[in-house]
């Protein structure tokens, strides 16, 4: 039997870069985290990690992200919302490779996270904006590197009327954190109207009668909510693990980046290329080798990702750095396919671990690998199995178990 290898892609060997400011980091949880925190925290794998070189006085200089963070074992639940945020760019961890999950959140360090979110770290770290002459009290307290990063949020309505203090350092709490965030979303008139909302937390009374709208917003949009003990606890802390599931709620309330997209897995990853089709189209991504996979809660290898899988991907430097499963792809679904060998991949062994085809649909040729059962059966025509040969693919989940010869 004739066995034809797949022409194989070309992957690029990229080395994902980031640029960035002086900010060392930005952002929460701690042992008492709120209980939408819960879950999907069985994997001890799933670690970000990342590593970078600032030039001296707050020089750009280029980051190198890598997912794999030590300190990260008490703070699972919080894995796919911290490595989403980073491959966003909104916000890396420190120079000694850790995340610090629980350490407490300086207000300029959520204040340049929102920023980020917005879309608008480019403008924040322009010359322009960096030598911006801000009126607070506490001017001389914020840091040169997020000087313009305040005057960007000023601009975008972050800070109130009466707002005289950035208080840069000062730990950010819950209420003040989850204000913020409502307003980077553009809902503060939503928020105003909600003023009145009786809200059925125990520490209800604790939160001021001008910000209870702003709650009722934040739980309304999913973005935060209560404790297990059905107290919100305005005044706690925010810690940086606690901050990143914030962000990224928050960041899914707003327009995917141009980095972003969506659509539908079409064959298996092969040689660190992820078909994924959308509207008909098929695009091949390239996958950084150090790319976080999310499916169904958990974190996972590329080969884990099914055809049928619907996704979002998001690329950075010209390759995919996180995947999201958002719908998994239909169980016990029978596989019948028609279509010409386009070729194979087998293991040490000469077992054909996965088959290539292509189809002609809608007038435009589409190839699509599928993974092949060890114990496969080859029926038909099986001395004419070559390239260009008409084959009918049978099987289960996208798994080929029969392969007819035509």
């Amino acid at each position: 039997m004739k066995k034809n290898l797949m022409k194989k892609a070309v992957a690029t060997g990229l080395v994902l870069t980031m640029v960035m400011g002086g900010a060392s980091a930005a952002f929460a949880k701690g042992n008492d985290h709120d209980d939408r925190g819960k879950g999907n925290n069985n994997n001890n794998n799933n670690s970000y990690n990342s590593s970078y070189n600032i030039g001296k006085n707050g020089v750009k200089g280029n980051i190198q992200i890598r997912i794999n963070f030590d300190d990260l074992k008490g703070a699972q639940w919080a894995m796919r919302y911290i490595a989403s945020l980073a491959s966003k760019q909104v916000f890396e961890g420190y120079e000694d490779g850790t995340f610090k999950p629980d350490k407490s959140v300086s207000r300029i360090e959520a204040i340049t996270a929102a920023v980020r979110l917005m879309g608008l770290r480019e403008q924040a770290e322009s010359a322009t904006e960096m030598a911006t002459k801000l009126n607070f009290k506490d001017a001389d307290k914020i840091p040169a590197w997020a000087v313009g990063y305040v005057a960007v949020a000023l601009e975008n309505d972050l800070f109130t009327e009466n707002d005289s203090s950035v208080e840069p350092s000062k730990e950010a709490d819950r209420l003040w954190a989850t204000t913020l965030l409502v307003k980077a979303l553009k809902l503060e008139s939503e928020a105003k109207a909600k003023m009145n909302t009786q809200l059925t937390f125990k520490d209800a009374k604790q939160i001021p009668a001008g910000s209870v709208g702003y709650v009722a917003v934040a739980i309304e949009k999913g973005l935060v909510d209560g404790f297990e003990d059905n107290t919100f606890r305005p005044g706690q802390n925010v810690t940086r693990a606690q901050l990143a599931a914030l962000l990224d709620r928050t960041g899914e309330q707003m327009p995917d980046d141009q980095n972003s997209s969506t659509g539908t897995v079409n064959a298996v990853v092969y040689n660190n290329v992820l078909p994924v089709t959308k509207a008909g189209v098929t695009t091949n991504y390239v996958l950084h080798p150090d790319a976080f996979i999310l499916r169904n809660g958990v974190k996972v290898a590329s080969s884990a990702l099914q055809v049928g899988d619907e996704v979002k991907v998001r690329s950075f430097n010209n390759q995919v750095v996180f995947i999201e499963v958002t719908k998994l792809a239909q169980a016990n679904q029978n596989l019948s396919v028609i279509g010409t060998l386009n070729g194979t991949t087998v293991d040490s062994q000469g077992r054909i671990t996965t088959i290539s085809i292509t189809q002609n649909i809608n007038g435009v040729n589409q190839t699509t690998v599928y993974n092949v059962a060890a114990n496969v059966t080859l029926t038909g025509n099986v001395g004419s199995f070559t390239q260009g040969r008409l084959v009918e693919l049978k099987g289960q989940n996208q798994i080929v178990s029969t392969i007819d010869v035509k």
